[in-house]
């Protein structure tokens, strides 16, 4: 399991990265030489959505979505489950027609590319259907996990020390 989400963060970031490397660079090629990279604008949009879909795959298994807990912090253990189970049902039950849908896309995308390279847009929509996959894969996972009693979360970091204040 440990490899498949290192595999599932180094696709989400490796993908941010890109958009990044992607749009400095077009402001450097821009600014140095009055021209632009060919299709930035929409390669940056279509690695942005694949690291959206890959990196809700993680947040969903973790459970590290942004939310408010003030009803979950003054609960009892017991209580904090039944919250988690009804949050990660809720989660699934988007999930899972999401992933559908974008598969659904992908399928009707037919030969449409890029304006300007003509790159095949199935190509980047397949890659993020993947990550929508298995984000709702790891959502039904994850409510697995729950009802047995099992919480997943992420590894700490060899620098974090326990008990100490994140600023959250």
């Amino acid at each position: 399991m440990r490899r498949l989400f290192s595999a599932i963060e180094t696709v989400a970031a490796l993908t941010l990265l890109l958009v990044a490397v992607l749009t400095a660079g077009n402001v450097l090629v821009r600014y140095a030489f009055s021209t632009q990279i060919p299709d930035w604008f929409d390669g940056s949009q279509m690695l942005q959505g694949i690291a959206m879909f890959w990196g809700i795959a993680l947040a969903t298994y973790y459970g590290t979505h942004i939310g408010v807990d003030i009803v979950w912090e003054h609960l009892q253990p017991a209580g904090q489950r039944r919250v988690d189970l009804v949050a990660t049902t809720i989660t699934a039950a988007f999930m899972i027609p999401l992933a559908w849908m974008v598969w659904v896309k992908v399928a009707g995308t037919g030969s449409q590319g890029t304006m300007d390279l003509r790159l095949p847009l199935q190509w980047f929509y397949s890659v993020a259907a993947v990550g929508a996959t298995v984000a709702a894969v790891l959502a039904v996972v994850r409510l697995v996990h729950l009802w047995q009693g099992r919480a997943a979360a992420p590894e700490p970091l060899e620098d974090d020390v326990p008990g100490a204040a994140h600023g959250s």
